[in-house]
């Protein structure tokens, strides 16, 4: 990070502190904030937002959160492609890696009760693998209740939400489990998935729900910033999502919904590479010019779907007692601005964890996660398979330590590419923090 970039980031929050009340900073945390998906244990296994909330309305809150994210990492990768000079480098020399500490990662979250049911959020990645400085994920309303004292508006909110602004799409599950930069306190494995669905986009979600039972239509602009610019190479892309989830027992939770994302033309769509913070696998299957930041999505896959998505997930979730059972089945169709054709893409994921110990403290889990589709350029089909062994430890609500074992291992890329007969394995140990 650049000494401006640094000087800009402290500017920033030193400004939000002259502009916000002290009120603001002194009447407690999150606790007081309607609708909202805490920041520490008691989040996990939480999806969209609760509707019913029993937190009583606190006049122009705001609360402030963080999270923190330090791995240890020891992989070792390999490749038997050929070499590929370019300029006099060979761009399939993989780059040397050995046990060492990452980068640390961090958000900071600030969410702001307007009135009754509305609120305003806010999310910044204050230092991410890819992005160094500060940088605002999302911000938007989330509105649970009339702002208007109109009958008709009451009855309809006591079922209705409506989110508007620039926010994290809700296409499929996955991204509520998933690892956010410095947020890895959903998470209970190290990495994300191969195909790792999650962006950030402009646009509205209007939600219905009515005891276990949820329907969700939205739509944005389809790409991860807002422009004006190229009208003719642009449409909206329409998001769609039903879902049952009900607490069947008081041991027994059973979840299961079904999520598309369509759009026909974006400039540059970022549903499979919206991800601002990186891969928490630092450097596997790169080059030896690579960069850190630059090279941010180790051991992912990116379909380069940038054009046409057409997108479906399916995702089971049932928990008894202490397991749980996820699962992500996945295909996209879809090409990039200069294909005449469509490619697919299918992924399929399924997790076991067990959690055990006083209030659920402590776990282990596996996933088993595989991907394959049509690259650019490539005959036939190329994926990548991965299993990951997983345990960890709350230490106390705001405190998780994590330990993963995995392996991944690249199928059918050409003898030129850097994947070809690719694979990395190792153990990664993960210390989160959040509040």
């Amino acid at each position: 990070m650049t000494n401006a970039r640094r000087n800009l980031s402290a500017a920033t929050l030193a400004l939000l502190a002259c502009v916000l009340p002290a009120s603001a900073f002194a009447q407690g945390g999150a606790d007081k904030i309607q609708h909202i998906r805490p920041l520490d244990q008691t989040g996990v296994n939480v999806f969209e937002s609760p509707k019913q909330d029993t937190t009583k309305y606190s006049p122009l809150h705001t609360a402030w959160g963080a999270a923190f994210t330090q791995d240890f990492q020891n992989l070792t990768h390999q490749t038997t492609s050929v070499p590929k000079v370019v300029s006099g480098v060979d761009q399939n020399k993989l780059m040397p890696i050995g046990p060492g500490f990452n980068n640390a990662m961090a958000n900071l979250y600030m969410n702001t009760q307007l009135a009754p049911g509305i609120r305003v959020a806010l999310t910044s990645y204050l230092s991410t693998r890819h992005h160094n400085e500060t940088w605002v994920k999302d911000g938007y309303f989330l509105i649970d209740a009339s702002p208007w004292d109109i009958p008709a508006l009451n009855e309809i909110m006591k079922y209705a939400t409506l989110r508007v602004g620039h926010f994290e799409v809700n296409y499929g599950d996955q991204h509520f489990r998933r690892s956010d930069a410095g947020n890895a306190i959903y998470n209970p494995f190290v990495g994300n998935l191969i195909m790792d669905a999650f962006t950030t986009e402009i646009g509205a979600e209007l939600y219905l729900r009515n005891g276990p039972w949820m329907a969700m239509g939205g739509i944005t602009g389809g790409e991860i910033r807002g422009t004006v610019e190229g009208p003719g190479q642009r449409a909206p892309t329409y998001l769609g999502k039903l879902g049952f989830d009900q607490q069947v027992t008081s041991d027994f939770r059973f979840r299961l919904t079904g999520s598309t994302y369509i759009t026909q033309k974006s400039q540059n769509n970022t549903l499979y590479s919206g991800d601002r913070g990186g891969s928490h696998y630092f450097d596997v299957m790169e080059n030896a010019s690579s960069t850190t930041t630059s090279n941010a999505w180790s051991g992912e896959i990116q379909p380069g779907l940038r054009s046409k998505v057409h997108a479906f997930v399916l995702n089971p979730f049932i928990k008894y007692q202490g397991l749980e059972l996820f699962g992500n089945i996945e295909t996209v169709t879809g090409s990039a601005a200069t294909e005449t054709s469509d490619r697919t893409w299918r992924q399929l994921d399924g997790e076991v964890v067990y959690r055990f110990f006083p209030e659920e403290q402590m776990y282990v889990g596996y996933r088993y996660n595989t991907a394959k589709g049509e690259l650019v350029g490539m005959p036939g089909d190329v994926g990548a398979d991965r299993w990951s062994l997983a345990g960890g430890w709350f230490v106390t609500k705001n405190v998780l330590a994590k330990f993963e074992y995995t392996n991944q291992v690249y199928n059918n890329f050409p003898v030129t590419d850097i994947r070809n007969g690719g694979k990395f394995k190792g153990f990664m140990v993960e210390g989160v923090v959040g509040f």
